[in-house]
């Protein structure tokens, strides 16, 4: 199954640390050249493109020559301050081979799993991709603890293609697919190719495939899937093992497993707001505001009349008609407070008003979902 990569306009690129790190002889430039080339590739064709890269711990026990078998946290937290250098560096000097820019991401859990650092992190990414750059996401692991962190870059990729409404998670790894069992230990098991819903049945047929340099397995990439398909990203499983996996997937007749997602990212999103239970709050806007976002705008605080209710940056509150209707709800981008303190000002005045460059929307477009006949109508792409 051949899926041309023009499909998609945002894509996010998984990297296990065997593909990227040799035990003996450290990290794979050749590889990591070929991945920067297909990346490059794909830029050409308007293609957006985020990596989230495994390996900064296994470079940075080689460089700091640490025995093999588990390591103690402290051990893992200090290789991946050493590894993390080491890596960054590399990602820069192959992109910036073909004039790409690298910009390194750093998350903990609470930066997608805490509604406001969430929105943090989303705009400092998609900022990068907006800029041309490739962003180089990778988990904190310098200050990251066993309670409080993702345990692996499947799940954490999976995270941030759905925080950035990716249209493709690809996982490489060193294994090319699913099976129906395990490859090695069963002569029955048969590949996999598309699997149109994660059912208890597909969940049983992931094994632990990890190995030491790669915490994560086919159960992880699984739940990676489950994450990523149910809010409208497509997710595929395909082996890195070769150079040029990026162009052998999107070319060539690889062997894959493809997962379909449930609906488009936005629509996904925007379901997930509307069907919010517990509002923090209001905003009364006039009618000119509201037949702005009938036509796909923003909601600009000039448009605001009235802030009722506390709440904070990143909360869902409802909007409301100046009679108080409700007529849509979003997730607003200023705590209860600024919010009225710059209702009914025009976006320029914002920064005179707070003494900080805030957000010019009070509910950008692409966090508001209205009600009755335009609800889930107007879209626009993340």
């Amino acid at each position: 199954m051949v899926v041309p990569s023009k499909d998609y306009n945002r894509i996010v690129v998984k990297i296990g640390s065997s593909l990227l790190v040799d035990r003996k002889s450290g990290l794979k430039r050749d590889w990591l050249s070929s991945l920067a080339d297909d990346i490059a590739s794909l830029r050409r064709v308007g293609t957006e493109v985020l990596v989230v890269s495994s390996g900064a711990i296994a470079l940075g026990r080689r460089l700091l020559e640490l025995s093999s078998g588990a390591l103690k946290l402290e051990e893992s937290q200090a290789a991946a301050a050493v590894g993390q250098i080491e890596l960054s560096r590399a990602y820069s000097e192959a992109l910036g081979k073909h004039d790409l820019t690298a910009g390194q991401v750093l998350l903990t859990f609470g930066d997608t799993e805490q509604r406001r650092r969430y929105l943090n992190a989303r705009e400092t990414v998609s900022t990068l991709l907006k800029m041309g750059a490739i962003p180089i996401v990778n988990e904190n692991d310098t200050v990251a603890t066993s309670e409080i962190r993702y345990g692996d870059n499947d799940r954490l990729a999976a995270r941030v293609a759905t925080m950035i409404g990716a249209d493709l998670l690809v996982l490489l790894s060193d294994v090319d697919g699913l099976y129906t069992a395990a490859p090695g230990t069963s002569l029955s098991a048969q590949f996999v190719e598309v699997v149109g819903r994660i059912t208890p049945d597909i969940e049983a047929m992931a094994g632990d495939a990890g190995t030491e340099l790669s915490r994560g397995g086919m159960v992880t990439k699984i739940e990676a899937g489950k994450i990523a398909t149910a809010a409208g990203t497509a997710m595929v499983i395909a082996s890195g093992k070769d150079i040029h996996a990026l162009r052998h997937l999107f070319q060539k007749d690889g062997r894959a497993t493809w997962f379909k997602p449930h609906e488009n990212p936005v629509t996904a999103r925007k379901k997930w707001i509307s069907g919010q239970i517990d509002v923090s709050g209001s905003l009364s806007i006039d009618n000119g505001a509201y037949a702005a976002l009938v036509n796909g705008k923003s909601l600009l605080p000039a448009g605001v009349k009235r802030v009722d209710g506390e709440f904070s940056r990143g909360d869902v509150i409802a909007v409301k008609s100046m009679d108080g209707t409700k007529v849509g709800c979003g997730l607003v981008a200023y705590d209860h407070e600024d919010a009225a303190s710059i209702a009914g000002c025009k976006s320029a005045e914002i920064e005179k008003v707070l003494g900080y460059a805030g957000r010019s929307a009070m509910i950008h477009r692409d966090n508001l979902v209205l009600h009755g006949s335009h609800h889930l109508v107007e879209e626009h792409d993340a």
